[in-house]
């Protein structure tokens, strides 16, 4: 018999067995464990050294330094998510681990989410409704004014990053007859004929032109802290910011300085720097208290842009699947440090 694949699920997003996991991979070759923390605590070594195979399912179990030593046997791994910017990845190149991402989740969900997020602001969804819990007088029509609320025909919905999802946000903004413009210098040129859409050179150029920021990019040492005060500065007065990214692209402090200078109108954010989210953070606080400078301003949701049954069962999918394909057929599905991997250590099990 075949040697079996040891495969490590590192706090998966569901309670139940790993059914959906052993259809994929099947169950004459693959041993699966499961680690489920309790509080913060880090993976521990002995898991790590058990695997094959590191099936890693949250952003906040970072996967670097003494973790990426700690995995005597592995030979993949692979991120349940699209974002990687916690795990090492040169470390990981180094030692021969290819590392993948599932890139293909979740695609139409954060695009919804995104545009939800700016229609319940610009269209006072959330803020009429958290009136109505407590006052009658919030059915008047003198108390519907609200900042963000205005007209979405003819606003511009810039992009930051015009990827999968960041295309997929900008042909449903399109289709409520806004102006969708983006920024992306990793596009080739002409790109955006491809589309029709408006192209700014730059990030300050986009922030000047557009109502609407919707933040569609990795984070990366690139990215990181890309929304900052002189990014917000250059915003047109008035706009509103839209966060479904990752929480470290944007300065969370910026926007607090940007939103009491009116510089930003409203921010929806489903991501924060820290997750769960801090609230002690100024920003944070002043939404928790519901002070009245911030009502309609600012909608935080938690982290769950991505989240419907069928992206959930389709992120275990896709992972598992490059797993196998690994195995199986010696072929890497979305493979992100290709430049640092140690080809030698690569082929089939």
């Amino acid at each position: 018999m075949a040697n079996r694949h040891k495969v490590l699920i590192i706090d998966p997003q569901f309670a139940t067995e790993p059914d959906v996991e052993r259809t994929v991979l099947g169950e004459d070759r693959y041993d699966i464990d499961i680690w489920r923390p309790v509080g913060d605590e880090p993976v521990p070594s002995s898991y790590l050294a058990w695997a094959d195979a590191v099936l890693n399912c949250r952003s906040r179990h970072g996967l670097k330094g003494e973790a990426v030593a700690a995995m005597e046997r592995a030979r993949i791994v692979v991120q349940a998510g699209v974002g990687f910017n916690h795990i090492d990845l040169d470390a990981c190149g180094a030692r021969g681990i290819p590392v993948c991402n599932t890139p293909d989740y979740g695609t139409m969900e954060v695009a919804d989410h995104a545009i939800a997020m700016m229609l319940s602001m610009l269209r006072g969804v959330t803020a009429y409704h958290l009136r109505l819990l407590t006052r009658d007088d919030a059915w008047a029509t003198l108390t519907l004014p609200l900042a963000p609320v205005r007209r979405l025909r003819g606003l511009t919905f810039g992009v930051v990053g015009m990827g999968r999802i960041g295309t997929a946000a900008a042909l449903r903004a399109r289709a409520f007859e806004m102006r969708p413009a983006f920024f992306d210098p990793y596009l080739p040129p002409g790109a955006e004929l491809s589309f029709g859409f408006a192209r700014a050179k730059t990030l300050h150029d986009l922030m000047a032109m557009s109502d609407v920021i919707s933040i569609h990019c990795p984070l990366t040492a690139e990215t990181a802290g890309f929304i900052d005060d002189a990014a917000l500065a250059a915003a047109r007065p008035g706009a509103v910011l839209v966060n479904t990214a990752r929480g470290g692209v944007v300065d969370l402090d910026a926007v607090e300085r940007a939103l009491r200078a009116d510089r930003l109108v409203g921010a929806a954010l489903d991501v924060l720097p820290v997750e769960p989210l801090d609230r002690s953070h100024p920003l944070i606080a002043a939404w928790t208290r519901r002070e009245p400078w911030l009502e309609g301003r600012l909608i935080i949701t938690p982290h769950a842009a991505f989240f419907t049954p069928e992206s959930l069962s389709d992120m275990r999918r896709l992972s598992a699947q490059a797993i196998f394909d690994f195995f199986e057929e010696g072929t890497l599905r979305s493979c992100v440090n290709l430049g640092s991997l140690d080809r030698g250590r690569m082929g089939r099990a």
